[in-house]
C-alpha cells in the first residue's frame, strides 16, 4: 500500500506542475492536472462521437498521458529542441513500483505509439485541449493565439477532431452560459 500511496502523491504533483508553453504565448497558465482533466473530457467526447472505440480506454489514455511529467516536468516545444527528458525511464521507474505497473506501462506505450484508434483519439484530445485554451486566450485579446492555432490543427489526426477544432475556433468561448433569457439577466430570478 505504501507504493500506492506514493503513486497517488506523485499524481498530485501534477496539480503543481505548470504547463510551460503559456510563457511563450504571453498569457495564461494551467497545471498539468488541469490540462489532463479537460483532455479526458475531450477524449470521452471524441470516443462517443466515434462510436467504434472503447470509451474507457480513451479516458484511461487521456488521464495517464502526462503522468510522467510529475518526474520530468512539462517540456514545451522550445525546451524539447534542447532538453531530452528520459520519459521512458520515468515510465519504467513508476511501473516497477506499482502492482498494476504492466497496465500503466502498456497504457503509456499505446499512447506514445499511436497504433490504436483509441490512442489517436487521445492524442487529438490532447491537442484539442490546447485549441480550447488558445481560443479562450484569443477571446480575451491574446493576438498570438491565431499564430499557434494552425500548428495545433495540423497535429490532429481524426476528422471529428478537425471538425471540432474548426467549430471551437468559430465559437465565442464566453457565450456558453449567456442565453437569451433577458428577464433572468435583469431580475436574477427574484420577482
Amino acid at each position: 500500500m505504501k507504493n500506492i500511496a506514493n503513486f497517488l502523491f506523485e499524481v498530485g504533483m501534477l496539480k503543481r506542475t505548470p504547463r510551460t508553453g503559456f510563457q511563450f504565448l504571453g498569457s495564461g497558465a494551467e497545471s498539468v492536472a488541469e490540462h489532463s482533466f479537460r483532455t479526458a473530457m475531450i477524449g470521452y467526447t471524441l470516443a462517443q462521437l466515434d462510436g467504434q472505440v472503447d470509451v474507457g480506454r480513451v479516458l484511461q489514455l487521456c488521464l495517464f498521458h502526462d503522468i510522467p511529467e510529475a518526474r520530468t516536468g512539462d517540456l514545451n516545444y522550445v525546451n524539447k529542441k534542447y532538453v531530452k527528458a528520459d520519459e521512458s525511464q520515468a515510465i519504467e521507474d513508476l511501473a516497477q513500483q506499482l502492482p498494476f505497473g504492466a497496465d500503466y506501462r502498456a497504457t503509456l506505450q499505446e499512447f506514445i505509439g499511436k497504433q490504436s484508434r483509441e490512442a489517436l483519439l487521445a492524442h487529438d484530445a490532447d491537442q484539442l485541449e490546447m485549441v480550447l485554451s488558445l481560443k479562450e486566450y484569443k477571446d480575451l485579446g491574446n493576438r498570438y493565439a491565431d499564430e499557434w492555432y494552425p500548428f495545433s490543427l495540423q497535429r490532429l489526426q481524426t476528422e471529428a477532431a478537425k471538425q471540432l477544432a474548426e467549430t471551437i475556433w468559430e465559437t465565442d468561448s464566453t457565450k456558453w452560459w449567456f442565453d437569451d433569457d433577458k428577464d433572468w439577466w435583469v431580475k436574477g430570478g427574484s420577482e
